[in-house]
């Protein structure tokens, strides 16, 4: 996966947004790791399930990885201030985007990570 989590890094452009599917612990988290790890972020990387947000500084950009598993009702995302970090200057990484359905912007990909009998099988579109 993080094979692949690096050559996704390489196509990535500012105001990316990607949507992440997959079943808990499928390896989302891992997979935004491994682009983090790609793009030189040598420091802590951790899942955003109890913080939402998990924000990421680069030079040009900043990556922010959502994690929307436990919010209660997408108008939670307004009280947290969603829509300022999706710009022309970060990428945003959204798992389980279904939660906050109507409050999200379009994203760019989507990326589902399903369970294999022998790993994982990772589909863009």
């Amino acid at each position: 996966m993080l094979e692949l989590a690096t050559e996704y890094a390489g196509r990535l452009k500012a105001s990316d947004v990607v949507f992440l599917h997959g079943n808990l612990g499928a390896g989302k988290t891992t997979f935004v790791k491994g682009v983090l790890r790609s793009l030189g972020y040598n420091g802590n990387v951790k899942s955003p399930t109890y913080t939402l947000v998990e924000s990421y500084e680069f030079e040009s950009v900043t990556i922010h990885h959502f994690d929307l598993y436990r919010l209660a009702d997408p108008e939670e995302l307004e009280w947290v201030g969603l829509r300022d970090y999706f710009n022309e200057n970060s990428i945003c990484f959204v798992e389980w985007p279904e939660k906050g359905k109507g409050f999200l912007s379009q994203p760019s990909s989507n990326i589902y990570i399903n369970y294999l009998h022998d790993g994982r099988e990772l589909i863009f579109s």
